[in-house]
């Protein structure tokens, strides 16, 4: 028989990510953060490689970043209207936690698997800010992709991507929720 959990059920039925620019201080200290970080981290890993890692952003390092962008922008031929939107996406941000696609060599987990469990990571650190009543949000953008970027600014090793961009933060103000998907649409029952 099933042991339900109600309050788990609600929440979950209830979540929704908040806008990141609608996130300000105060943001969760640094034990505050190792505990979400901890839940994030008791996702599925077949093998136990551990296919992920985190790198905390505190506002000195996302100032840092934001600066980095114009010419990165430009250098991809980014439109203006991109770049200034990653650029106060960073600099307007008081914490992010990035979480690195990290593959570990192994004969029986492939690398998709590794990745999906990367975004299982990104997922469970997002629900965990928002169940401790932070507001949260996932994102990455257009200088996340590129690797150069990446590996010059944030130190990732070529093999390494990112996952997400998890912002955690206190939200000053909720939107209106956006439509939901139609459940029977995107679902097909096989029953034989």
């Amino acid at each position: 028989m099933p042991d339900p959990n109600p309050a788990a059920l609600a929440f979950l039925e209830t979540r929704r990510s908040r806008p990141a620019k609608t996130l300000v201080g105060p943001v969760p200290d640094r034990t505050e953060l190792k505990a979400l970080l901890t839940v994030a981290a008791r996702s599925p890993d077949h093998g136990k490689l551990e296919p992920w890692r985190f790198l905390v952003l505190e506002k000195p390092a996302l100032s840092r970043l934001a600066a980095t962008l114009p010419e990165k922008g430009k250098e991809l031929g980014q439109p203006e209207d991109k770049v200034e939107k990653a650029v106060l996406e960073y600099a307007n941000a008081e914490l992010a936690v990035i979480v690195v696609v990290s593959p570990k060599p192994s004969e029986k987990i492939p690398e998709i698997e590794q990745s999906l469990s990367a975004g299982a990571v990104c997922m469970q650190l997002l629900n965990a800010s928002l169940a401790a009543g932070w507001g949260a949000n996932w994102l990455s953008g257009w200088a996340s992709h590129d690797a150069d970027w990446r590996e010059r600014h944030l130190g990732l090793m070529p093999h390494e991507w990112i996952a997400g961009i998890i912002h955690i933060g206190t939200e000053k103000s909720v939107p209106p929720d956006r439509p939901r998907p139609d459940i029977d649409a995107i679902t097909e029952w096989i029953d034989a």
